[in-house]
């Protein structure tokens, strides 16, 4: 029967082949509690959550044990009935928006598989494949540039490069630096990661159009709960906004929304609490005319692989943002999806397409 029969949590630390920063924070591992859920017929489901705590909250001791919380809670209950699983999930504790995503996909990888369908296709299969960006880390223009250089040499056409962590001048010489290394030949958008002020970020937006630099988009240029300031800045320049650290829930987002405070919404399964609520989301977004981006914290492939499976089954989300697993030294997941460069493919296995035995063998050798 599918009954979930147990739970169990692991903790990793995966290094990054390079720093990662952003205006909030650095990062030079990927931490991350993974969750197995078992069922009574033998199938494993996992999810992965890490503690991004100055966007989430999240830290590894709390998500460890919130996802314990809510696995408990579930334990015994059928995996053929969706809606009470998801129910029970969100209403076993408030927030832990990291727990309830690694224990939502943990949940969806078991219920497509119980389906005997890859997830993308049992979410609604739009696409094969897609196309991830590359983010370059913010440093000094001359670094940034070199990077870009690199990453547009591996066959990445489009770079999300990251700003806001000083000033709104140095931005503007490091978008510059970029240009000149690469000149026009990739596509380039900005995460300021809620470093601007909402003035600022205005005056900043317009010398760039003015300055010529075709910025696709700019991401959370202003304090995630100014929303009035992030309609400002929307309204006052043509460079496409997107909400990203605004929008954790369909809340959030219909506020957006219904303000007409941004362009797009960057919808990532840690904000969201899982795929679930990231289907409510993407759904309200469409009825508004407004296109997606998924993204991902700094995470193995395991929790892009559930983000690249939601977002490439639904025709709203049209950008990609899936390089978490390319900085990491180690893939420690045997399975899921897989990299060609910037194109991110599918198996045709079902759930995630993860070998549960050998990736248990691998999580078991970290614990002990």
């Amino acid at each position: 029967m599918p009954i979930l029969s147990s739970i169990e949590t692991f903790r990793v630390a995966v290094p990054l082949k390079k720093p990662f920063k952003t205006a909030l924070r650095t990062v030079e591992a990927a931490e991350a509690i993974i969750v197995h859920l078992a069922t009574q017929d033998g199938r494993s489901g996992f999810g992965e959550a890490p503690p991004t705590h100055v966007i989430t909250g999240d830290t590894l001791d709390g998500i460890e044990r919130a996802a314990q919380l809510i696995g408990a809670g579930l334990i015994g209950m059928d995996i053929r009935r969706h809606e009470q699983l998801f129910d029970k999930l969100h209403k076993t504790i408030v927030g832990n928006t990291s727990a309830k995503a690694a224990v939502d996909m943990a949940l969806y990888d078991l219920i497509a598989q119980q389906a005997g369908m890859p997830l993308t296709q049992y979410l609604g299969g739009y696409r094969e494949s897609i196309e991830t960006d590359y983010t370059v880390s913010v440093n000094a223009p001359e670094e940034m540039a070199q990077d870009a250089a690199d990453y547009e040499q591996d066959g990445f056409t489009v770079l999300k490069v990251k700003v806001g962590i000083d000033t709104p001048e140095q931005d503007l010489r490091r978008i510059q630096a970029i240009r000149d290394r690469v000149g026009n030949r990739v596509t380039l958008r900005l995460d300021a990661n809620q470093g601007w002020d909402p003035k600022s970020a205005v005056r900043t937006i317009r010398k760039m159009e003015d300055a010529g630099y075709g910025i696709e988009l700019i991401e959370q240029p202003v304090p995630a709960n100014d929303i009035e300031g992030m309609r400002f800045v929307t309204e006052q320049t043509m460079t496409p906004i997107m909400a990203d650290e605004s929008v954790f829930s369909p809340v959030d987002a219909k506020r957006v929304l219904e303000m007409r405070a941004a362009d797009l919404i960057n919808i990532k399964l840690m904000k969201a609490g899982g795929i679930h609520k990231a289907l409510k989301i993407n759904a309200l977004a469409e009825t508004f005319g407004v296109p997606c981006m998924t993204g991902s914290m700094i995470e193995t492939k395991l929790g892009l692989s559930a983000a690249a499976h939601f977002a490439a089954s639904q025709p709203n989300v049209t950008r990609f943002d899936f390089d978490a697993p390319l900085m990491l030294k180690e893939d420690i997941l045997p399975g899921g999806i897989q990299y060609c460069g910037k194109t991110v493919r599918f198996s045709e296995e079902p759930g995630l397409g993860i070998d549960a035995e050998r990736f248990l063998e691998t999580l078991r050798e970290w614990r002990g």
